[in-house]
């Protein structure tokens, strides 16, 4: 085993999971060890990031209402309409597969929190996601190089 290769592919799946794959064939990794490295780098950050972040969402939220004298008028920016869109065409299963994969492992995962945290079997998506993304990433990298 090329444990070199292994923790390399390991540490850029938990944070650029999309091109984490393509690591694996020069450093004489099978296809399953890119696979399993991706899969369980890509699942351990983005757990940590989506329990972690669902925790401080909370807290910021009971902070919040603490403190909260007035209430303020929302703002509707280019930003959040640009999330609404992305909320209604997606889907939660959309977000979940593809959050983490497009944007990084850490913020996409935090995202998801922000977005499906209260909705049960959001993490279970979000790990059936990273193993589809990993299989097909894996399949484009050792068809590619």
């Amino acid at each position: 085993m090329n444990w070199t290769g292994i923790s390399s592919v390991f540490i850029l799946s938990t944070f650029k999971f999309m091109f984490a794959p393509f690591a694996g064939p020069p450093f004489n990794l099978t296809f399953f060890e890119t696979f399993f490295t991706c899969v369980i780098g890509g699942s351990i950050c983005s757990a940590i990031c989506f329990f972690f972040s669902k925790v401080i969402i909370l807290k910021i939220n009971k902070f919040k209402i603490r403190n909260t004298k007035f209430e303020r008028k929302k703002k509707f920016t280019k930003t959040n309409k640009l999330i609404v869109k992305s909320k209604l065409k997606l889907g939660r299963v959309g977000i979940c597969f593809w959050a983490p994969f497009f944007l990084s492992v850490p913020f996409g995962s935090a995202i998801v929190a922000k977005f499906y945290s209260k909705k049960k079997g959001t993490f279970f998506l979000i790990f059936i996601g990273m193993n589809i993304n990993a299989l097909i990433m894996t399949s484009i990298a050792y068809l590619i190089l």
